[in-house]
């Protein structure tokens, strides 16, 4: 049963079953207490989403941007769960089965923990989840493991049942030196990397100010805006586009910030332009800027 994008549908009638349900981007709020599916439910930016059924069993169960999801309900059973961009979402169920899927929970950035009793998982999304800062003990990941931007930054983060485990950073498979200790990756390391995917990660990893400033960048235009000095820098990349980000500073906060923009970008001006939006930069003309 396909109800995709029926902004009107707010509730479903009782008694419902079906071997695969689709209601992404519907107006649900809740879920009849007594519905069952097989195969999959698919509640895809389901925004107003608040709770789902207790005793709820389905094999896959998708709930990625349902943003005003805080908890899962009692007894919840799956194979596979993702939460992804569920930001408000933070309470575990007492009582929950996931059957060794995966479990995605990129983006829930008020998340903290996951359940003690998790044993197995094929594989772990944990990208941009700052306060989840340790897995507990016992799991075990048979695949792999997403850690970017996530709160896991030591090696004491994982338990011992995953210090074997696949770490990932944004998709891309790493070991536990770039994970862990970028403090030991080098400037040549950086720019004599040639696969393009594993370069990004070693860029975000050694940090865009600490390059920028250890492989000498060339300053390309600077001037003033409220927050202070900008400065616009190019560093060319052995068979890649140059990498080209403006340095500026909060007017509120005083705090520096290194914004990656196009590498045809001429002077500040145009890079503000462009990271506002605009493509023009005679069309960006702030009032405030804070």
């Amino acid at each position: 049963l396909n109800l995709r994008d029926h902004e009107d549908l707010i509730e479903l009638p009782a008694g419902l079953q079906a071997y695969e349900l689709l209601l992404g981007g519907t107006g649900l709020r809740r879920l009849p207490e007594d519905l069952r599916v097989q195969l999959r439910l698919d509640l895809t930016g389901c925004e107003h989403l608040e709770m789902l059924p207790a005793g709820l069993q389905v094999t896959a169960l998708n709930l990625s941007r349902c943003t005003n999801l805080v908890a899962l309900p009692e007894g919840l059973d799956v194979w596979s769960l993702d939460l992804t961009g569920c930001w408000a979402f933070q309470h575990w169920p007492e009582r929950l089965c996931i059957r060794s899927g995966r479990l995605s929970l990129r983006g829930c950035t008020a998340l903290q923990t996951l359940p003690q009793d998790l044993r197995r998982l094929s594989a772990l999304n944990v990208r941009e989840c700052p306060n989840l800062t340790r897995l507990p003990e016992g799991l075990v990941v048979t695949g792999w493991i997403d850690i970017a931007h996530s709160g896991l930054t030591t090696e004491d983060s994982l338990p011992d049942s995953l210090q074997r485990v696949q770490l990932r950073w944004g998709g891309v498979n790493i070991d536990r030196r770039v994970a862990f200790h970028p403090e030991l990756l080098t400037v040549d390391e950086v720019l004599k990397e040639r696969n393009a995917e594993r370069r990004r990660v070693l860029l975000d990893r050694y940090g865009y100010s600490r390059l920028l400033l250890d492989a000498r960048a060339e300053i390309r235009d600077t001037d003033q805006d409220p927050g202070g000095e900008r400065q616009l820098f190019r560093l060319p990349l052995p068979g890649d586009e140059d990498l080209v980000a403006m340095s500026c500073h909060c007017p509120s906060t005083g705090r520096q910030y290194i914004i990656r923009v196009p590498p045809e970008t001429p002077t500040c001006r145009h890079a503000a332009a462009w990271i506002a939006g605009f493509d023009n930069p005679d069309d960006y003309q702030p009032l405030v800027e804070t």
